[in-house]
């Protein structure tokens, strides 16, 4: 079972706060990507597109934390925001840990899921994808042959991934500061799954931006592309909010998204030469990686492991109510 509610409703400073915060984050992820906009879009440069998704990523943690310093005027502005306190010290490192190995996990799975299905050219014996890759990085780098043995380097790859959660983690702290640091426990007095089905369209349609300009679905018209990020962004932000719920720290959650970002591009090492691959249908942006996620949301929400422990409470929900909220209205 889930929580049940503490109030079936926002109040009217939290409607008014959320808004705010959406205003700022959302006016800020397209500012940034105005230059992509006027300029040649998805073509641009690749560094300038790495430059200005990274940069976007930052807006959320911006959002956030114009909201606790000078909006909200938090008392307890790293507790509102899940940064704090790091205890007990057992569950966060169990939760992170979690964060850092599972979505790793999804993407791995739903890999060979995909290829059996058919929605995508898999090579798991030769890596011959993989190998193309890297001869057209040599070449375009001007050096020779690779030296190092393919299956090697693919395990190199592999055991690195936990190591990309924490090279990652900046960017992605950026995003879970705002989404499931602050947002999150914000539209938790609507209930468990409206919260999180809320922060994830809401997560997936700021990502519009980038998304109509055919970044991550560059197959797909921009409704459709920008319609399976919402999707995506459901799924994996329930797994992200359930980190968050049950350690009541951002720190899993924020681990988590940067496991998956990190994870996501193993498909060029199990995917075929000279094979085109439609992101709508293939990959962890694709339906077909939408399966493994979904039936661990599913398992979650059986087995009650959305119930928050008994004492995770954010620094928002332990302050008195408003006066206008506490003091009886006369009739």
């Amino acid at each position: 079972m889930l929580d049940a509610p503490a109030r079936s409703r926002l109040s009217g400073r939290d409607i008014r706060s959320i808004a705010i915060f959406l205003s700022i984050a959302f006016v800020l992820a397209w500012a940034i990507a105005l230059p992509l906009w006027f300029g040649d879009g998805i073509d641009s440069p690749t560094g300038m597109i790495g430059t200005v998704a990274v940069a976007t990523m930052a807006t959320p943690a911006i959002a956030a934390l114009i909201m606790v310093f000078f909006i909200d005027r938090d008392r307890q502005k790293a507790r509102v925001l899940g940064l704090w306190p790091l205890k007990p010290v057992h569950r966060l490192v169990k939760y992170s840990l979690v964060g850092i190995f599972v979505p790793i996990a999804l993407v791995l799975v739903s890999l060979p899921i995909g290829a059996l299905l058919g929605v995508y050219p898999a090579d798991f014996v030769n890596f011959s994808g993989f190998e193309q890759d890297l001869a057209q990085r040599a070449q375009a780098a001007g050096s020779g042959e690779l030296t190092i043995d393919l299956g090697m380097l693919v395990a190199i790859q592999l055991l690195m991934l936990p190591v990309a959660a924490f090279l990652n983690l900046v960017p992605a702290l950026g995003e879970e500061l705002g989404w499931r640091g602050w947002l999150l426990p914000k539209l938790m007095p609507l209930g468990t799954v409206p919260a999180i089905v809320i922060s994830g369209v809401i997560w997936g349609l700021w990502h519009a931006p980038m998304i109509l300009l055919g970044y991550n679905y560059p197959d797909a018209p921009g409704w459709l592309g920008l319609t399976m990020m919402v999707g995506l962004c459901i799924l994996v932000g329930a797994v992200f909010g359930w980190l968050r719920l049950r350690s009541n720290s951002v720190w899993p959650a924020a681990l988590a998204h940067a496991a998956f970002n990190g994870a996501a591009g193993t498909i060029l090492i199990f995917s075929m030469a000279g094979e085109h691959i439609d992101t709508t249908q293939a990959t962890p942006l694709g339906w077909s990686g939408w399966i493994v996620p979904l039936a661990l949301v599913i398992v979650l929400v059986a087995t009650g492991q959305f119930r928050r422990p008994p004492t995770a409470r954010t620094a928002a929900e332990a302050e008195p109510a408003a006066i206008d909220e506490a003091v009886p209205r006369s009739r």
